[in-house]
């Protein structure tokens, strides 16, 4: 659409409306959506087509990358032609119209997130990242065109592989996991092909990606990047001891933690049991979850591998990937959906048990380590995404001082603390907060907190009930300093 535009009286709606609205795009500055250009050509069709295959954007003719308006120079004759332009060598048909500000022309192009990607300019085909643009490689191009039909990389057929590579003792294992679990009702007698194609793992006659790594005799042979490297640092180039975990993905999940349970170092308390209790360095449990997370959602189009980094004071669990559009680090910390993506090695791990819920993974890690007294994991994401398991600083309690707590609580934990000296429902805890979503104030705050036996429920396992009620306990008190303020407070 085309809409030129016209010298008129400044009480004109319209005119105002868009004006408004090329006033509040410059002031918003450039970002994945938006773009600056001082003119039109090649670089802003690159922009464009960039846009398309991401989630769509503005892209502003007049004004440079400082936000200054500079206004367009070319004549409103040559809007037809630029839209030529772009229709011809995209195949976009992007919304142009042309507005009168401060004396200058500015020439706003809109277009959409394409439906069918990549949209190619000139045999390349481009994205946004940030307010940046960049041209795509071909390992980019290809997950492109996966999602663009609705598929991920490992539910493609792999077409080297036949049914002679898949291990019938790996799917007879995976059979009595998921049995187990009771996510996913097996016949008796199914044979393993029966049940690769009843899992849609096969295709074309062919395993999958997926079926290959979950269950092949040598995953490595076609994959040869799909393994876990290891390793204890002294620091950041003295490695002292290393091992390359290969096999099928539930291979590698065994394989690193009996690692870890050969490398870390452990202690015992007396809880008052017949048995003492071991404390590993770092949970296990949170170990396990990362190892899991790693392999389930790199990317494997990449060449590196899993790795696994021991060091004094910290360990790393880094997978090459970051994470998908639209899913920021902090997202993972809050309750979230799940954008898996390796969606059938997901699903496999999750019917074998491995993956307890789609989207809790970091929540797990995070609650283990907290009932550990560690200091929350560090997640970072660029070209590849970490988890960091930290030691608490030398001479501290090994939660780290926070908020003035023994055990480095966060605000709204020790908030929950007083509140509850007195017994409390959820609804009035929810109330003290002005919060309204139980569910996530339930995971993110409440849980913890009972793990670590700093609160406890009336109603052990029941907590939805509507008589459940949370009790701040002696251990609880002590956090607070012994001084806890009445319920009021």
């Amino acid at each position: 659409m085309i809409s030129m535009g016209q010298e008129s009286h400044p009480a004109d709606q319209e005119s105002r409306r868009l004006q408004k609205g090329i006033r509040a795009l410059i002031r918003q500055g450039e970002s994945e959506t938006l773009e600056f250009k001082e003119s039109f050509g090649r670089e802003a069709i690159e922009t464009i087509c960039a846009f398309a295959n991401t989630k769509g954007g503005a892209l502003l003719i007049g004004v440079n990358d400082k936000g200054d308006i500079q206004g367009a120079k070319e004549g409103a004759s040559i809007l037809k032609e630029w839209a030529d332009m772009i229709s011809q060598s995209t195949g976009l048909q992007p919304s142009i119209e042309e507005v009168r500000l401060y004396d200058s022309r500015i020439v706003r192009l809109q277009v959409p997130a394409s439906r069918v990607k990549p949209v190619m300019y000139h045999g390349k085909a481009y994205y946004r990242s940030g307010s940046t643009t960049r041209q795509m490689s071909v390992d980019e191009m290809t997950r492109t065109v996966l999602a663009s039909v609705g598929m991920t990389w490992d539910e493609a057929a792999e077409v080297r592989a036949s049914m002679t590579d898949i291990s019938t003792a790996q799917v007879k294992a995976f059979v009595k996991m998921a049995r187990e679990t009771g996510r996913r009702p097996i016949p008796a007698g199914i044979s393993p092909r029966e049940l690769l194609q009843k899992l849609k793992l096969i295709r074309q006659g062919r395993p999958t990606r997926a079926a290959i790594l979950l269950f092949g005799k040598t995953p490595q042979k076609f994959y040869g990047q799909a393994l876990v490297k290891v390793g204890r640092f002294r620091d950041k180039t003295l490695i002292v001891d290393d091992r390359e975990i290969e096999g099928t993905l539930f291979d590698q999940i065994e394989g690193a933690i009996s690692y870890f349970r050969e490398k870390l170092d452990t202690r015992f308390v007396m809880t008052g049991k017949p048995r003492r209790e071991v404390v590993w360095e770092y949970p296990l449990e949170a170990l396990r979850e990362a190892v899991i997370n790693a392999l389930c959602h790199r990317d494997y189009l990449s060449t590196a591998h899993v790795q696994v980094r021991i060091c004094d004071r910290e360990l790393l669990v880094m997978n090459p990937g970051g994470l998908p559009a639209g899913l920021s680090v902090e997202a993972l910390k809050r309750t979230h959906h799940s954008i898996p993506r390796n969606r059938q090695i997901a699903e496999i791990l999750y019917y074998a048990g491995l993956i307890e819920q789609w989207g809790s993974g970091i929540e797990k890690m995070m609650r283990a380590c907290f009932t550990a007294g560690l200091p929350e994991p560090v997640f970072e994401s660029d070209m590849a995404f970490e988890a960091i398991f930290k030691k608490a600083a030398a001479g501290q309690d090994r939660h780290g001082p926070a908020s003035g707590t023994k055990s480095g609580l966060s605000g709204d934990q020790v908030k929950v603390l007083r509140i509850c000296v007195k017994g409390q429902p959820l609804a009035a805890i929810l109330a003290a907060f002005g919060r309204t979503n139980k569910t996530k104030f339930r995971r993110g705050v409440l849980a913890p907190l009972v793990a670590a036996g700093l609160i406890s429920p009336a109603i052990p396992g029941k907590p939805r009930s509507r008589f459940q009620r949370y009790l701040t306990t002696d251990k609880g008190l002590a956090e607070t300093k012994g001084d806890p303020p009445s319920h009021a407070r």
